[in-house]
Parts: C-alpha cells; sequence; structure tokens
C-alpha cells in the first residue's frame, strides 16, 4: 500500500447556540508515503479542524481517517493516544515547547512519554536541524526559527509515518519560512517522513509534491 494516511468523507459541524456550524463538508484526501502536501486555505476555511481530525486530536461528525490501513477512529482512547504519540508527529505555530525544559529535553519528550529515551537519536536530530550548538538552552534563548527547529526535532523523535504542520511558518519572516521549508523537504529525503502543511502562505507550494486548497470546507486540487 502506497498510501500511508486516508481521509473518507470527513465532516465536522459544531453547535453555535441555535446555530449549527458545518464546517468540513465530505473531506475526501489520500497522502503517499514519502509525500509533502500542503494545503492552501484562507483563515477560517478549516485547515487547523482538518489537521486535527487527521491527527486524532478531534473527531469528525461523520466519516472515516486510516492511517496504514488502520482506522483511528475505531481504537480506544488508550490505542489512539500510543498511535497518535509514535506514528504522528505535530509541529504547531506556537511551538509548544515546554520552558522548564532545554533544547534535548523537549527533544526527547515524546520518547519519554513512551518510556523509550534516546539521548542519542534527540542529538542526531538537532544536529540534523542545525542546533547542535544549543542543546543546553531553553526555549527563552532561542529565536522563533531556532524554536520552530526544535519543535520539527520532537515532532520526528519517535520515526513517525506522518508529520502534520499547522501554519510552522505563521511567527516567522520570509527568510526563516523558506528555511522552514528546506528544512521540512530535506527530512522529508533523508527520513522518509511524510508531511501534511497546511498554510495561508500560497507562495510556499513550490516546495510541496502536492497541492490542494480548501475553501469554506471543501477541499480541491
Amino acid at each position: 500500500m502506497n498510501k500511508i494516511l486516508v481521509a473518507e468523507n470527513i465532516h465536522r459541524s459544531y453547535q453555535d447556540g441555535k446555530r449549527k456550524l458545518h464546517v468540513l463538508k465530505g473531506i475526501d484526501l489520500s497522502l503517499n508515503k514519502r509525500e509533502v502536501m500542503i494545503i492552501l486555505g484562507p483563515s477560517g476555511s478549516g485547515k487547523s479542524t482538518l489537521l486535527h481530525i487527521l491527527g486524532t486530536l478531534d473527531k469528525p461528525s461523520k466519516g472515516e481517517v486510516l492511517l496504514d490501513g488502520t482506522s483511528v477512529y475505531k481504537a480506544n482512547d488508550a490505542t489512539s493516544s500510543k498511535m497518535r504519540n509514535e506514528r504522528i508527529g505535530f509541529v504547531f505555530q506556537f511551538y509548544h515547547l515546554l520552558p522548564e525544559f532545554n533544547t534535548l529535553e523537549n527533544v526527547m519528550m515524546p520518547a519519554l512519554i513512551k518510556n523509550q529515551p534516546s539521548k542519542e537519536r534527540a542529538k542526531e536530530l538537532l544536529a540534523m536541524v542545525g542546533l547542535a550548538s544549543r542543546m543546553d538552552h531553553k526555549p527563552s534563548q532561542l529565536s522563533g526559527g531556532e524554536a520552530q527547529r526544535v519543535a520539527i526535532a520532537r515532532a520526528l523523535m519517535n520515526r513517525p509515518d506522518v508529520v502534520l504542520c499547522d501554519e510552522p511558518t505563521g511567527n516567522l519572516d520570509k527568510g526563516n519560512s523558506e528555511a522552514i521549508f528546506e528544512l521540512i523537504k530535506e527530512i522529508n529525503t533523508k527520513e522518509g517522513t511524510s508531511f501534511i502543511i497546511v498554510t495561508h502562505e500560497q507562495g510556499y507550494a513550490k516546495f510541496c509534491d502536492n497541492v490542494k486548497y480548501l475553501e469554506e470546507g471543501v477541499l480541491k486540487n
């Protein structure tokens, strides 16, 4: 099977008082192994909602998500959490690094959760993202671009099949943003990791294999 992540007929609705908001309207999506996909769309188009559903952080109102052929929503909560920690990585706009831990400890965190810490793996990842000399620094001592590189290294710690990136360059300038996309492409080549990136920045489509557009809850090629 060449497809690592498949979404079938994903709907997501919310009740807002007496109004029902239909955020996602029948999304079908297939991500191939070793592919970098970008989903473009304006603010409020449902990009983050879709990413959270793909990553098991939220449940669809209707539809199915398959990770390497296995349903992520038919599993119990413990199995779903294990799948999320071991097979899916996340990179967020605001980094979400733990301020009391240094860079190396932040990268190791997903492996600590599964009781398989590997300092060597974390060091290798920090070297890969160009931060070998910043291992002992706390997040407050890093620039925005450096913090996002740490977040990417952390997402790769457990060798996930897929990394989901939610506006990963939203807080960065153009130079740092392009460097992050180049880094993602390099990691994709070296580690074979698949990526889905959601952003409103259309200029970064050039770094990706597959470009899709999400508008008013509908996904288009």
